[in-house]
């Protein structure tokens, strides 16, 4: 027996150096999720500093803790005790992909340790606790990934760990951190040289084109960095979009430009451009004019032409520094400005490890560890709405499963195009009950899970509105 277990042990001791190989924390605890976001869908930033500069390297992440809840407690969102770390798989310096450090000196009179952004960030570190939320600000990323120098990868994926204090892995998750070089007023095809760019310039009092390296915003005020510009002098987002309106109205040519295609969200998949939120280059500039603080006041979702005010961000906030349901940001269900759920497959990642399924974050036991009762965000009674395969026979609404319902049901509808749906509950007297989903679709088969607590026993019409028309099914639920 002693020479059996002698045998065993090296076996023994390699399947746990292989397990500590591929975990190195251990084991996570299942008590804890993390989920993170970046703020804008996208950030620009040139890559040649020489002559002239838009925007420099300084990307973003925020991230919320959250211990789940069980059947006895409610989640919580906490940062007490926790530490989360931030990197960039595959992307660990900057320095040669672009010649910021270089220059960063004469741009914004700092001098920089390579690869160490603005705000004092590199490629990798401890976020920042902030209220509510862990975050990391001016992280000086490139599109340029350490095997691949020359083609941009603008939608890499951050990996964010979660520590206790005893330094314990916790969870881990996987946002995309987005960014390109591709913002440039030579490449886009409507300039020269950037030099001729700066010519243009030569009339004004003061300006010498020549003493490069020159920063836009030091001139032209600028939300985006933080910069008052000259006293008399338009905002750079005001000169930029009045001098180019009669030139074109394509937002491409510099948000940042036709192959990254930032604009990739739902809204772009239902068909909709960026002029459908911001207007044309010609009404940027206008609003401009007549006060509106570009990057500061931007459209929002909870206007009457859009989604509503149950929809409405938080009071005088946008919708990236928005919180909803249970305290949690907006973007930390929905995802990023530009790129809300479901946009590509990158972004996708963060919410398939969590819920099984890409889209929105719409599952509820995610956080609450069960399918509690009662109204979720937006006061709609959906716990979760799941893509699914295998082609049904109608469009609309195809079913109700099981009928008579007890406590739980399955919804499956059909939409044969992109649409708005909404999926409501009515009482057989024609009056309204509850609302189960008010959002819009891309084509497909979906099925709609709900708790049924909030009906009592009783026939009910589910009722769905969809751009190609209404259907209904009577439903019977006995619980």
């Amino acid at each position: 027996m002693t020479k059996k277990i002698i045998t065993l042990l090296p076996i023994v001791f390699m399947i746990f150096l292989l397990q500590s190989f591929l975990n190195p924390g251990g084991e996570k605890n299942e008590e804890y999720i993390i989920i993170g976001w970046n703020d804008l869908g996208m950030h620009c930033a040139n890559q040649d500093f020489s002559k002239l500069t838009v925007l420099p390297p300084y990307n973003n992440l925020n991230a919320q803790v959250i211990k789940r809840g069980n059947e006895t407690n409610w989640p919580e969102i906490v940062t007490t005790g926790m530490n989360v770390t931030y990197e960039v798989p595959g992307n660990t310096y900057s320095v040669g992909k672009t010649n910021f450090w270089d220059y960063e000196d004469q741009l914004f009179g700092v001098n920089l340790p390579d690869n160490t952004g603005l705000t004092g960030a590199g490629l990798s570190g401890d976020m920042e606790i902030n209220g509510t939320h862990f975050m990391i600000e001016g992280v000086p990323l490139t599109p340029y990934t350490d095997n691949n120098l020359t083609t941009e990868d603008p939608y890499q994926l951050a990996l964010l760990s979660l520590y206790d204090s005893q330094n314990n892995l916790l969870a881990t998750t996987q946002p995309v951190i987005p960014v390109s070089n591709e913002i440039n007023c030579v490449s886009s095809g409507c300039h020269n040289s950037e030099m001729n760019i700066l010519y243009e310039h030569e009339q004004e009092g003061g300006f010498n084109p020549n003493n490069t390296p020159i920063l836009c915003a030091e001139c032209h005020s600028s939300n985006a960095l933080g910069t008052p510009g000259s006293p008399g002098l338009e905002s750079l987002s005001e000169v930029i979009h009045d001098k180019h309106k009669n030139h074109t109205n394509d937002c491409y040519k510099c948000h940042p430009g036709p192959e990254t295609q930032c604009h990739r969200g739902i809204m772009n998949q239902l068909g909709m451009v960026c002029q459908d939120c911001h207007g044309s280059v010609a009404n940027v500039a206008q609003s401009i004019a007549q006060g509106r603080e570009p990057w500061l006041e931007e459209p929002n979702c909870g206007a009457v032409e859009c989604h509503g005010p149950d929809y409405a961000e938080e009071p005088g906030l946008l919708f990236r520094q928005s919180k909803g349901h249970g305290g949690l940001y907006c973007s930390a269900c929905h995802g990023s400005p530009h790129a809300i759920l479901p946009g590509n497959d990158r972004d996708n990642v963060q919410n398939v490890a969590l819920q099984g399924y890409a889209g929105i974050l719409q599952k509820c036991s995610v956080c609450h560890g069960i399918t509690p009762s009662g109204a979720g965000p937006h006061g709609l009674f959906a716990t979760s709405v799941e893509e699914v395969s295998g082609e049904l026979p109608v469009a609309g609404l195809v079913g109700v499963s099981p009928n008579p319902a007890g406590n739980h049901i399955k919804v499956t509808i059909k939409l044969e195009q992109p649409t708005r749906a909404d999926l409501d509950v009515y009482a057989l007297n024609g009056q309204k009950v509850v609302s189960l989903i008010k959002r819009r679709f891309p084509a497909g088969q979906y099925e709609v899970e709900v708790v049924t607590d909030m009906l009592e026993n009783g026939t009910y019409l589910f009722v769905l509105n969809t751009r190609d028309g209404r259907s209904q099914q009577k439903v019977i639920i006995s619980k």
